[in-house]
C-alpha cells in the first residue's frame, strides 16, 4: 500500500483554504453599502409619497363658527360650520336630539341637512321629511353661525362671506348685504309688536330688520297649556322662518294651528308697521 505524499496533502489543504475564504466573500454584498444607501433613498421617498397629499394649503385662511343652540320639542340642535375663503366648506351638527326614535331621526335627517348647507351656502334649505323639528332646529342654528360669519367678515374685512344669502337675502339683493357689514349692523333694530289676543292665549312677535329686511323672528308670547304648548311647539318655528323668508306679514297659516298663526301674523304686522315695512 502507497502512502501519501506530504506535498500532496499541502495542495489539498491549501485548495481547502482557499475555497471557504471564496465562500465567506460571497455572502458580504447584504452589506454593500451602495446598496444600503439606495434602500435609504427609496424608503425616504416612500415617505414623502405618503406625507405630500396633506400639505398645508388645504387648511389655510380657514376658520370654524358655531352657531346658537335652538330648542326644539325632541332636544337641542346646533350646528358648526368651517368657512374657507367665504365659502361653506363643513357643515356638522355638534349637537342633535337623541334617545329613543330621535336617534334614528337624527341619522337619518343631520347627514342631509350638512350636505344642503354645503350646496345652498345659505340657511335656505328644504326640511328632512320625518324630522321637521330637527331640520328647524338645524335651520336656526346654522342661520345664526352665518350672522356671525357675517360680522367676523365686515370686522375683518375678510372676503366675502356666504351669509349673503342666508340671511333673508332670497329677493337677489345680497351684494349690498355683503359690503360695509360694519354700517349695516349699526343700522339693525329690533321691533315688537302689538299683542294679538287669540282663543287660545296671547301672540306676539319680536324682529330685527336690517337694511330694511327681517332678519329673525321670534314670538315672546303664544298660547300654552294643554294641547297648545303641543301646537306652539309645532307652528311658532314655522312661522318665524316664515317671516324671515317673506319679509312680510304674508305668510301662510300653520295646519292645525290656525288661531296661533292668525295671531302671529296679526302681531308681525304690527312690528313691521313699527318698523316702517
Amino acid at each position: 500500500m502507497k502512502k501519501s505524499h506530504p506535498i500532496r496533502r499541502v495542495v489539498l489543504a491549501s485548495a481547502a483554504t482557499v475555497s471557504g475564504i471564496v465562500l465567506l466573500l460571497s455572502l458580504k454584498p447584504a452589506s454593500d453599502p451602495t446598496s444600503a444607501s439606495a434602500q435609504g433613498a427609496a424608503a425616504q421617498g416612500a415617505a414623502a409619497a405618503q406625507e405630500s397629499p396633506q400639505g398645508g394649503t388645504a387648511g389655510a385662511g380657514a376658520s370654524t363658527v358655531t352657531g346658537a343652540v335652538a330648542q326644539t320639542q325632541y332636544g337641542a340642535v346646533q350646528v358648526r360650520l368651517t368657512v374657507s375663503g367665504g365659502k361653506i366648506t363643513k357643515a356638522e351638527a355638534v349637537q342633535a336630539p337623541k334617545g329613543g326614535t330621535s336617534d334614528q331621526k337624527t341619522a337619518l335627517s343631520v347627514p342631509k341637512l350638512n350636505q344642503e348647507a354645503v350646496a345652498a351656502q345659505s340657511a335656505q334649505i328644504d326640511s328632512v321629511s320625518g324630522a321637521t323639528y330637527t331640520s328647524g332646529g338645524y335651520k336656526q342654528s346654522l342661520q345664526s353661525a352665518l350672522d356671525k360669519v357675517k360680522t367676523a367678515a365686515g370686522s375683518g374685512g375678510a372676503a366675502a362671506s356666504p351669509s349673503p344669502s342666508a340671511s333673508g337675502a332670497q329677493s337677489g339683493s345680497g351684494s349690498g348685504t355683503g359690503t360695509g357689514s360694519g354700517s349695516t349692523a349699526a343700522q339693525a333694530k329690533t321691533v315688537t309688536g302689538a299683542v294679538a289676543q287669540t282663543e287660545y292665549g296671547p301672540v306676539q312677535v319680536r324682529i330685527t330688520v336690517t337694511d330694511g329686511k327681517i332678519t329673525k323672528a321670534e314670538a315672546v308670547q303664544a298660547p300654552k297649556g294643554g294641547t297648545s304648548d303641543q301646537k306652539t311647539a309645532l307652528s311658532v318655528p314655522k312661522l318665524n322662518q316664515e317671516a324671515v323668508a317673506a319679509g312680510s306679514a304674508k305668510i301662510d297659516s300653520v295646519s292645525g294651528a290656525t288661531y296661533t298663526s292668525g295671531g302671529y301674523k296679526q302681531s308681525l304686522q304690527s312690528a313691521l308697521d313699527q318698523a316702517g315695512g
